[in-house]
């Protein structure tokens, strides 16, 4: 039985009053389960496995100044050809500008091209601009919109204006699914954290991300724990299901298959596949490839036999 939250956003009043009534999150024991979900044993054949599925579920990402067409084109055939026998990378995330390289790279491959989007990493703009910024994106090819919220508002207790800019940013993607960036290393509190995500859910999120990767602390295992239980008890209360992104700081393999068990043991297998959970990431991908490797022959590569993202 699905429930209508249609009314929750009539109002400022209302929307604070549904998000501060939500439980509130048990820090202590967030953080203990985490470490123990964290700390599970992942051997032999189901960490081949693990490794693939990691792989097929990264957002091969670059988010710097000084980002070039041929950078972007050299990630674009990483992403398309990781490794001998390896699966194809979920997506390539690159900023706006950067878009129709990236597009031109990947048409036809299945593999997304993601963009950040809303005055990245800051959200600091106006709504004018997050909306055009998303819709030029979006009419370069771009298949992803990764949004960053307005953290200021939301801590100020505007929650309506951040829902509100989350529903424009979402209307200007048409086609494209949007994921929104929480940046949860500024929201203070696991309470705060639960809240944004139901807001952005709420407001039609098709993702909810954890951080830009340009603050820390970044993906942290007790907020992406807190995002995977936001989701399941969405999906019970709407019949939606909403996909999860964490984002910086995921570096090993070991990492990212602490990420999975996370999933299984939180949300559920139905959230284990990349149409809805990510890895946002630039370093990962070689971890895993070495690693990889290494199951296969028994021996490590090394990190100069794989290209520097």
């Amino acid at each position: 039985m699905t429930t209508s939250l249609a009314d929750v956003a009539s109002s400022g009043a209302t929307l604070r009053a549904f998000l501060h009534g939500l439980p509130g999150v048990d820090r202590v024991g967030a953080d203990q389960r985490a470490a123990m979900l964290g700390s599970r044993s992942i051997k032999t054949t189901a960490k081949a496995r693990a490794i693939d599925l990691a792989i097929s579920m990264v957002d091969l990402t670059t988010l710097e100044g000084a980002d070039t067409p041929g950078k972007v084109r050299a990630l674009c055939a990483k992403a398309l050809h990781p490794g001998e026998g390896a699966p194809r990378v979920a997506a390539v995330c690159v900023y706006p500008d950067l878009v129709p390289v990236a597009a031109q790279a990947l048409a036809g491959s299945g593999v997304k091209v993601a963009s950040v989007a809303t005055a990245f990493p800051s959200g600091r703009s106006s709504l004018e601009v997050k909306v055009s910024e998303t819709k030029l994106a979006v009419a370069a090819g771009a298949d992803e919109i990764d949004m960053v919220i307005d953290r200021g508002a939301f801590l100020a207790g505007d929650h309506l204006k951040v829902y509100e800019e989350i529903q424009a940013v979402k209307a200007a993607c048409g086609e494209a699914h949007l994921k929104v960036i929480l940046e949860t290393g500024e929201l203070a509190t696991y309470d705060n954290v639960r809240r944004a995500s139901w807001l952005a859910m709420l407001a039609g999120g098709d993702f909810i991300k954890t951080s830009t990767g340009k603050v820390s602390p970044a993906a942290t295992l007790p907020v992406t724990l807190i995002m995977l239980e936001a989701v399941r008890d969405f999906r019970d209360a709407t019949g939606r299901q909403v996909g999860v992104k964490p984002a910086g700081g995921i570096r090993t393999t070991k990492d990212a298959i602490k990420n999975l068990v996370l999933v299984n043991e939180t949300a559920g297998d139905d959230w284990l596949s990349p149409d809805w959970f990510r890895l946002g990431a630039s370093s990962l991908l070689n971890d895993l490839l070495m690693q990889r490797q290494k199951l296969a022959t028994g021996r490590y590569a090394g990190p100069d036999y794989f290209t520097l993202d």
